[in-house]
């Protein structure tokens, strides 16, 4: 009486299997998430200067407050950044507009932190967290 033969994994080949699939995700999830973020900041990048566009637009306005969708970042859907004008004053040429990440979203301890763009064209970051913010080159995607 003779066996069929069957075919199967043996345990060797499972491991080693195994072994590959955790080496490539030890260093694929943590490039995905660097891609995430540094996408995230590229979409306040680009808010605040479309913002900044409509605020020269709406110059003679005195606008305060940007209309919806102007407000968030990315423009559309769940915002991870929120948009607002601040006061002027003698440094910021006659407006300053920061994007503050959500305290509880993806980007909140990020530590580019708040983007700031003022009407002299003044790009910065701030962050209130640690104190610890990269070259701004680094974090307004320039480098």
């Amino acid at each position: 009486m003779t066996r069929p033969y069957t075919s199967a994994f043996t345990l060797l080949e499972l491991m080693i299997a195994l072994a590959i699939a955790a080496t490539l995700a030890a260093f694929a999830v943590p490039s995905y998430r660097s891609h995430v973020a540094r996408t995230h900041r590229i979409d306040a990048a680009s808010a605040l200067y479309r913002a900044a566009q409509f605020v020269e637009g709406a110059a003679s306005d005195g606008v305060s407050r940007l209309p919806p969708g102007l407000d968030q970042a990315p423009q559309f859907g769940t915002p991870i950044y929120r948009l607002r004008v601040l006061p002027a004053d003698d440094a910021n040429g006659g407006y300053s507009i920061e994007a503050a990440p959500g305290e509880s979203g993806p980007m909140s301890d990020d530590p580019c932190g708040t983007f700031t763009l003022d009407a002299t064209g003044q790009r910065g970051n701030r962050n209130g967290a640690n104190g610890s913010t990269p070259a701004t080159s680094e974090c307004w995607n320039t480098t």
